[in-house]
């Protein structure tokens, strides 16, 4: 069990980033290779924005950065670098990480070049809520027709693009079903901003 939950992780944030660039979700989930990227065309509905950044955000690494406080409360387990280009020069940075005995949720953690002005503006997604974590502007938004019970991503903004908390809260993940995926998003970007350097 423990080893499907993370294989599903693994995937999970290509199936969003080919969302963010307007493919389909059932071609991005049976594309899905071991190391999470996705294969296949693209259509980039995203293109359209008018800037996008380089390169993500620099000077907060979110694989060595994270607090080891929230580290060890939600009882995550690092799986590894997150890594990923797609056409239109959007980028993520960062890692996997699943809690301790892989049947609660999954997370990807990383900055990335997507403004909140570009999630907003995508009509692949549903915003679900606009907020502020730690004095940064933030959102909650999931993929549209995905249920957000389960599949929540938090952006929170950074000079040049954001930091992506995205979630997968299964319903067969006993330890934390009950919880809102979004609500475990907020939850750790709550922990996670205030490391990051304001300078960002």
């Amino acid at each position: 069990m423990a080893l499907a939950r993370e294989d599903e992780m693994a995937c999970w944030s290509g199936v969003f980033r080919g969302v963010v660039l307007g493919a389909g979700l059932i071609m991005l989930v049976s594309a899905c290779n071991s190391d999470g990227e996705s294969k296949g065309s693209t259509n980039n509905s995203a293109s359209a924005t008018p800037t996008i950044a380089a390169d993500v955000p620099a000077g907060f690494d979110a694989c060595k950065d994270l607090p080891q406080a929230l580290i060890q409360s939600e009882k995550l387990k690092n799986k590894g670098d997150d890594i990923a280009n797609r056409p239109g020069g959007f980028k993520w940075r960062g890692c996997g990480w699943v809690q301790a005995g892989g049947d609660g949720y999954a997370a990807t953690i990383d900055t990335t070049n997507i403004t909140l002005a570009m999630v907003r503006t995508n009509k692949d997604f549903t915003v679900d809520e606009e907020l502020t974590v730690a004095g940064r502007a933030a959102l909650t938004s999931h993929v549209s027709g995905q249920d957000p019970h389960a599949d929540c991503v938090i952006n929170v903004e950074l000079k040049g693009g954001s930091l992506e908390v995205s979630i997968d809260n299964p319903p067969t993940g006993k330890p934390t079903a009950a919880q809102h995926s979004c609500d475990i998003a907020k939850r750790l970007a709550e922990q996670i901003v205030p490391a990051i350097p304001t300078t960002l």
